[in-house]
């Protein structure tokens, strides 16, 4: 039986990064941008808290009744490959949230700059920028139906969708859905790989 799914407003501000801090917080990613963990401890939330910002402001949260799943999407547009097209798939300004989340941390601005500059150009496509499920409901699917939910509009809609998985084994769940790796890692500086994956739409049944 499916989950209940809907969409989350800004009176859920709390939940979401509370989800997003407690899932992420010893992620790969996450322990290279906070390698200290008494400072990711402190810290953490306030990175979570401005992904999520940005993603209620010009995106979209889609979030399980109870709370304990969420996925951080973006609408991207059509673009080419010129540089004020790519930028645009960049945080406004990786400076700024660096200033906003930890501004003594510059590893705060380079994630924002490099997964801003690895963002492919081309065709309008959904972001999947974050997914999380509380530890103790994972494994029953949670994951897969906030996805599934967006995809299945992607193929009604015939647009694309891109994510960057940071383990071996998110990259596999994403392959089940149909994301194919785009064949370069994004490699942090003297840190681990995320694996760009991209999807193309696939065509209603007939």
């Amino acid at each position: 039986m499916g989950v209940a799914i809907r969409r989350a407003g800004a009176d859920d501000r709390e939940v979401v990064v509370g989800v997003l801090d407690k899932v992420f917080r010893n992620d790969p990613v996450s322990s290279w941008v906070f390698p200290d963990p008494e400072h990711r401890l402190r810290k953490h939330a306030s990175l979570m808290g401005a992904f999520a910002d940005q993603v209620l402001a010009d995106g979209y949260v889609d979030m399980t009744e109870d709370g304990k799943a969420v996925a951080l999407w973006m609408s991207i547009p059509a673009t080419t490959d010129a540089p004020e097209d790519a930028q645009a798939h960049a945080d406004d300004d990786p400076a700024a949230f660096r200033e906003a989340v930890d501004p003594a941390n510059e590893r705060v601005e380079q994630i924002a700059r490099i997964l801003g500059e690895g963002h492919p150009t081309g065709p309008a496509h959904e972001y999947l920028l974050l997914i999380a499920v509380d530890a103790e409901l994972q494994g029953q699917s949670r994951g897969t139906e906030l996805i599934s939910a967006v995809l299945e509009r992607c193929d009604r809609d015939g647009l694309s969708a891109y994510l960057e998985a940071s383990s071996e084994r998110s990259r596999g769940l994403y392959e089940r859905l149909g994301f194919v790796f785009t064949g370069r890692t994004i490699d942090l500086p003297d840190g681990p790989h995320m694996w760009p994956m991209w999807r193309e739409p696939r065509a209603a049944a007939v």
